[in-house]
């Protein structure tokens, strides 16, 4: 069977895109070297195993649903956060489809709550976070929560699998062209899917998958920055005058030192730190989740703190960097690095005698004790300090000595691809979306 489409990845973006096409017609293919939502799970989420025991491919970040079925299941409802999109279709239009996926997701089980600071107390936040250098943006935020993420996303399973070919588990290896155009697929079995067009949606995680495909097709590129940083971890009440109203607190800090852009990413109310295998990277990263309802929500928040590196010529790897400070961390620790403010601050590692002493206690059980300054580069560090720093003035006792800093925590972007306003490439009929365009 020839398709009008092929998509690869069934994250959300290749997800909508199935939906919409599916609505209009059109004969789709999703194909995923994931898992089905309902067969996804973690041994070390758990309770199985006391450890990661690196699932190939790791069912935190891969299968239906992206990286979102096992995140805290946040969706920021406005144009201000996330991709690039606005740049092709406008405000506008990026409004109405913002709108539409929100839509969506409470027609398939999300709560209809939507948390969004009262106007008074945000202006005071952002005046009170500007005198540190802060910039706050304000944003509505619908939070799923982990533990309803993957019945929301089966629920759309249900529906999309009705009229859409989904292979599951199935590895693509790379995009067929013929007579100058993309006609399908090939698998690493060897086998051919054939379509009318192609779109790419492999999310972060398949970032260096979309590198070695565009790099064997030609195609321009432009090399975006790698976030490299560490999860925050404090006690809840430190935050809480500020989660309770905004849910996530985007702040961003142009550094004092080097100028750098550092944002905080991901913020977990009465969260959990947890961890991800990165399959092409072979690397153990930090991240973050948060359940909706009580069963699961601990007496800790915590968010990433990130810092961007845009890389000039020569430098083309940015990605290669990033997993190489992370792998400086699973050398020294085995996996996850945890470390205490106040020992950081002293040139010191942490203990588990130091660790228990601390008045947080680790979500995350399995980060080793250690010492970030030997993983993280000096310019990295200065930024993340001058950070914490700086949200003391709106999260009072973040800057103290107790404070928790798991590593690392790296987010990687796919090469930035040349598309017009469809979203096409270079080659006609090969489309990118998502994370990977």
């Amino acid at each position: 069977m020839k398709y009008d489409v092929v998509i690869v990845g069934a994250g959300p973006s290749g997800l909508f895109a199935a939906r919409e096409l599916a609505a209009g017609g059109g004969r789709v293919a999703i194909i995923d070297k994931g898992k089905e939502i309902s067969d996804r799970s973690c041994p070390l989420k758990e309770g199985i195993s006391s450890f990661c025991v690196h699932c190939k491919p790791c069912n935190v970040i891969c299968g239906w649903g992206g990286a979102g079925s096992y995140s805290d299941g946040k969706l920021t409802l406005t144009p201000e956060f996330g991709g690039n999109l606005e740049q092709y279709i406008g405000r506008r239009e990026l409004m109405e489809l913002i709108d539409s996926v929100d839509a969506t997701f409470v027609s398939h089980g999300a709560s209809r709550e939507v948390f969004s600071p009262d106007p008074g107390f945000a202006r005071d936040v952002a005046i009170r976070a500007s005198t540190a250098g802060l910039r706050i943006i304000p944003a509505s935020i619908r939070h799923m929560g982990t533990d309803r993420s993957k019945e929301i996303l089966q629920s759309m399973y249900l529906e999309i699998s009705g009229s859409c070919d989904v292979m599951m588990e199935t590895v693509v290896d790379s995009v067929v062209i013929r007579d100058g155009r993309a006609s399908g697929v090939r698998l690493a079995d060897g086998t051919v899917i054939e379509a009318e067009a192609v779109l790419l949606a492999p999310g972060r995680e398949g970032s260096f998958w979309m590198e070695k495909t565009v790099s064997a097709l030609g195609l321009r590129i432009q090399s975006l920055p790698v976030d490299i940083g560490v999860r925050v971890e404090i006690p809840a009440g430190i935050a809480e005058a500020v989660t309770d109203q905004f849910y996530e607190v985007k702040a961003i800090l142009d550094t004092p030192t080097f100028d750098d852009q550092v944002r905080t990413f991901c913020m977990c109310p009465h969260g959990e730190v947890t961890t991800e295998y990165l399959e092409q990277h072979d690397i153990l990263t930090v991240n973050g989740h948060s359940n909706r309802d009580g069963n699961g929500r601990t007496g800790n928040t915590n968010f990433a703190i990130l810092v961007s590196t845009d890389f000039t010529e020569p430098f083309k790897d940015p990605n290669g960097y990033g997993s190489h400070i992370a792998r400086l961390a699973n050398m020294l620790g085995g996996g996850v690095l945890v470390q205490r403010l106040g020992d950081l601050k002293h040139g010191r590692r942490s203990t588990p005698s130091r660790i228990a002493r601390g008045l947080v206690e680790p979500t995350l059980k399995t980060a080793e004790p250690g010492d970030l300054s030997f993983v993280l580069p000096y310019r990295h560090l200065k930024g993340i300090l001058e950070m914490i720093q700086a949200l003391d003035v709106i999260m009072p006792g973040i800057n103290g000595k107790h404070t928790l800093l798991y590593g690392v925590e790296v987010k990687f972007y796919s090469l930035k691809l040349a598309l017009d306003q469809d979203l096409m490439t270079s080659v006609p009929g090969l489309f990118a979306s998502g994370d990977g365009a």
